[in-house]
């Protein structure tokens, strides 16, 4: 996250006071203010950053938690809602002839932010009090098996929620893979802000599985042949996660290491009726020790030109 320092961007020593933190405002705002910019982009982008470091450090509570956190800890706890939250512009803005906060005439110069479309400045400009900040969100990652992923379960967690101990039984869906996050409302850390508490998130973590390994919603498994199969062609037995079996039939000639794709005998998705694929990797077996008779018949074969 970028840094951004308020006293700098107001041109002010840490250590300013109240009074010389609005009088630097002052004067940067009369020469950036949009009225003044006539259209300036980038005048208004400094008008909007010189507005949210006054917003800040004028503010005793929000002035302490930038100065304990830095501008990074800082915008973790605060979004631009909240430092305008119920901060009125109008008296400075009125004693710099911009109407009160609304722009010369009344015209209600207003300002965007963040791609959100909303009003920089809150309540300065008219807009409805927001409901105070949420608090924050926890992340719980549960270990699932490969077979829970696949058919879907319950667990029971347990999370510390308010200062407190709490166990709940959740539902697992089939095909929550790896990263997927299941929504519980509520269960987060509190608001510092009288505000809604945040939300538990159950964050899915797949664990090792001694037949499959697993990639998103495709499984991997290994499965190994003797030399004659592999030269010869042969059916093999490949245990499905239903508890069933499928009949794979290896083509003669197959290389060592080839991966053969059975579709749709993946991982579930969480959401429709799609599966992902299996993939059988063909290891062929090394051939160490032979017998007298293998290694007369292996002879004979290196005479026909094998």
């Amino acid at each position: 996250m970028t840094e951004t320092d308020y006293y700098k961007l107001l041109g002010v020593e840490k250590q300013a006071t109240d009074s010389e933190i609005k009088k630097a405002y002052r004067k940067l705002a009369m020469k950036y203010h949009p009225d003044h910019s006539k259209g300036d982009k980038a005048s208004e982008d400094k008008f909007k950053q010189i507005s949210e470091a006054y917003a800040v450090l004028s503010d005793k509570d929000k002035r302490q938690q930038y100065d304990a956190f830095g501008s990074a800890g800082f915008q973790q706890r605060y979004s631009q809602e909240d430092i305008f939250k119920n901060f009125d512009f109008s008296d400075i803005f009125r004693d710099l002839g911009f109407g009160g906060g609304m722009g010369k005439g009344g015209r209600g110069t207003r300002f965007s932010f963040g791609g959100g479309g909303g009003d920089l400045f809150g309540n300065a400009f008219g807009r409805q009090p927001q409901q105070p900040a949420k608090g924050g969100d926890l992340v719980y990652e549960l270990p699932l098996t490969v077979q829970e992923v696949y058919s879907g379960t319950e667990k029971s967690v347990s999370f510390q929620h308010e200062g407190r101990s709490e166990q709940m039984t959740v539902k697992i869906p089939r095909g929550m893979i790896s990263g997927k996050k299941l929504r519980i409302a509520g269960k987060g850390q509190a608001s510092m802000y009288g505000g809604s508490p945040g939300d538990l998130f159950i964050k899915s973590v797949v664990v090792n599985d001694p037949v499959y390994a697993v990639k998103d919603h495709d499984l991997i498994m290994d499965r190994e042949i003797k030399l004659t199969q592999a030269l010869l062609g042969c059916r093999v037995s490949i245990p499905t996660l239903d508890g069933g079996e499928l009949n794979l039939k290896i083509p003669p000639g197959i290389r060592h290491k080839t991966r053969m794709r059975l579709t749709g005998r993946g991982l579930p998705f969480m959401k429709g009726e799609r599966h992902g694929d299996l993939y059988v990797s063909i290891n062929i077996q090394a051939v160490r020790d032979l017998t007298d008779k293998q290694h007369r018949l292996i002879e004979q074969l290196a005479e026909t030109g094998l």
